[in-house]
């Protein structure tokens, strides 16, 4: 049986994804940065239906966290990076400390949980990695600067590593969501008049689930995905396009 971990998993759109390879026949690692409570109702739905999972704990803001967490999980075959951190502030008001907790979490982390996890990948010629970006790649809130741009380098190592790795069989990709309906956007989407705004522009006319995010997740991570690599994928009803 293969190993997933999936970052970020006890909520959102890493909670589908990680429930989606659970299904595929995965031994899923979810991953919370705190919440344990939220991460065991994750393990005890997958368990539940019949699929193999544990409970990690990591503050990937903290590398001394990250690195724990590189020495516990040991090996893994597929590597999800979701976990992410999301403050909303006029780029003339952002302190170093949302930068720096930005940075850490949403680049830094990948880079030393790439670095420390590959190995086993390239021992057996055969891996996955799959950062999860944002539309805001392409489409950049204005009051969400380093986010935009932490997911912006992310993708970009991305596409550095799928050349340099796709000799050892691993393929690394990027799923780029647009409007997701997280608990991140709840109450954001529950103003009907902002939800409308948002939902007009995007042109299919409704905004995601977390479920819509893991279909691709879980082709990317099978032997049919086997092909692609070093590719950016959004999901995000078309919204990236205009």
């Amino acid at each position: 049986m293969k190993t997933a971990l999936v970052t970020g998993s006890s909520r959102g759109i890493g909670s589908a994804i990680a429930k989606r390879l659970a299904s595929d026949g995965y031994k899923v690692i979810i991953h919370c940065a705190g919440n344990i409570a939220k991460a065991e109702e994750v393990k005890n739905e997958i368990t539940k239906n019949g699929g193999t999972a544990e409970v990690i704990k990591a503050n990937l803001c903290n590398t001394d966290e990250t690195k724990a967490l590189i020495k516990e999980v040991g090996k893994v075959d597929v590597l999800v990076l979701n976990a992410s951190l999301q403050y909303r502030n006029p780029w003339q008001s952002i302190t170093l400390d949302e930068c720096y907790e930005q940075l850490n979490c949403n680049f830094v982390s990948s880079l030393l949980l790439i670095q420390g996890l590959v190995g086993h990948m390239k021992e057996q010629k055969w891996g996955r990695i799959i950062t999860i970006g944002s539309v805001q790649e392409a489409k950049p809130h204005p009051d969400m600067l380093v986010y935009s741009s932490s997911k912006a380098a992310q993708t970009n190592m991305m596409k550095s590593l799928s050349l340099q790795l796709a000799g050892d069989g691993i393929t690394v990709n990027n799923v780029a969501p647009g409007v997701i309906y997280t608990d991140r956007n709840v109450e954001a989407l529950s103003d009907a008049e902002y939800a409308q705004k948002v939902v007009s522009s995007i042109p299919t006319g409704f905004y995601g689930m977390p479920e819509d995010c893991a279909g691709i997740v879980s082709l990317l991570c099978s032997d049919d995905g086997r092909y692609i690599t070093g590719q950016s994928i959004y999901v995000d009803g078309g919204k990236s396009v205009q």
